[in-house]
């Protein structure tokens, strides 16, 4: 166990991290800016970014497994 298909797994895995952060990241500032411009939009606004952000949680999730699985 281990070695090199291990340790590609383990920088997979943490590039699929640093991906799902940076969307995430983006996305909340976007939402943070459009809810500036527009209060009375926030409910709809925050309830699209919360069903995005669990997309990317999910995508991020499921190629997290297959970085591990994969080794």
């Amino acid at each position: 166990m281990g070695g090199i298909t291990g340790s590609l797994a383990a920088i997979g895995a943490g590039i699929v991290a640093i991906g799902a952060a940076l969307g995430i990241g983006k996305l909340a500032a976007s939402a943070m800016e459009g809810i500036a411009r527009q209060p009375e939009a926030a409910q709809k606004i925050q309830v699209n970014m919360l069903i995005a952000a669990a997309l990317i949680e999910g995508i991020a999730l499921f190629c997290a497994v297959i970085c591990i699985i994969s080794k």
